[in-house]
């Protein structure tokens, strides 16, 4: 007994028991027994053995909610090599607590995959956004939209250049600028077409418009006639055919 209770003893006082779990008695009452001149205090040992079988007991129950916890989240799961163990280890918690935390973290990296109702989701959203009535219409319009697409990049990109804009500036930016280039071109054109009829005035101009209309016809069939006569096609050629004839 003495051996077993000095085993019981060493076992309690090694550096991997707990800290808490040995507790030398410090009253007047002491029981000890001395052999060989040691001395071994053994009444701490019921309570001690007592706190050991509770958590031994709490531990099946701990594994009991683990398996269910188990059950839910990885079903396939079912083969447990400890089921039929009288006592049950911190290994064997372990061993599912590892199971349900990789099947966590295989759920976290295929969450990127979208699901099969996810992916229809999305065809059909195309089907509306673009009118595409059917299934096989999809992958050509598809193809239409990123040529599009591609198009009108480019020709944005191009109008930022030649419009000296930054690479950043929105459509909205570009189309205002386009519509001020085209006011400036417009009017240049005002000024240039009033300075070569030689007037400023509008209704100046449609005179001189209708004058023109009314000249130019007799003078092209004129110069129509020229030309068959002189048998020419070039208007250059009129003068030098003239002065050969004197």
């Amino acid at each position: 007994v003495l051996k077993v209770l000095s085993r019981i003893d060493s076992i309690l006082r090694s550096p991997r028991a707990p800290p808490l779990l040995y507790r030398r008695s410090k009253g007047p009452v002491q029981n000890y027994i001395k052999e060989n001149g040691q001395e071994y205090g053994f009444e701490h040992l019921p309570l001690t053995i007592e706190m050991w079988a509770d958590q031994l007991t709490a531990l099946k129950d701990l594994h009991k909610s683990l398996r269910k916890l188990s059950l839910e989240l990885v079903p396939w799961h079912t083969a447990d090599p400890q089921d039929n163990r009288e006592s049950i280890r911190v290994e064997d918690l372990q061993f599912i607590v590892d199971a349900i935390l990789e099947e966590i973290e295989n759920k976290e990296k295929n969450s990127q995959t979208a699901s099969l109702p996810t992916l229809f989701a999305i065809v059909s959203h195309f089907q509306k956004l673009f009118d595409v009535t059917s299934l096989n219409g999809v992958y050509p319009r598809m193809n239409e939209v990123y040529t599009k697409l591609g198009e009108m990049t480019n020709a944005m990109r191009n109008l930022h250049e030649l419009l000296q804009l930054d690479s950043s500036a929105p459509p909205t930016v570009v189309v205002d600028t386009v519509g001020k280039l085209c006011d400036v071109i417009n009017e240049n054109m005002t000024e240039q077409v009033q300075q070569l009829l030689g007037t400023q005035d509008i209704r100046s101009i449609i005179s001189k418009l209708e004058e023109h209309e009314c000249f130019f016809p007799p003078f092209q069939a004129l110069i129509q006639d020229l030309l068959c006569l002189l048998e020419i096609s070039n208007l250059d050629d009129i003068l030098p055919a003239v002065r050969n004839l004197k």
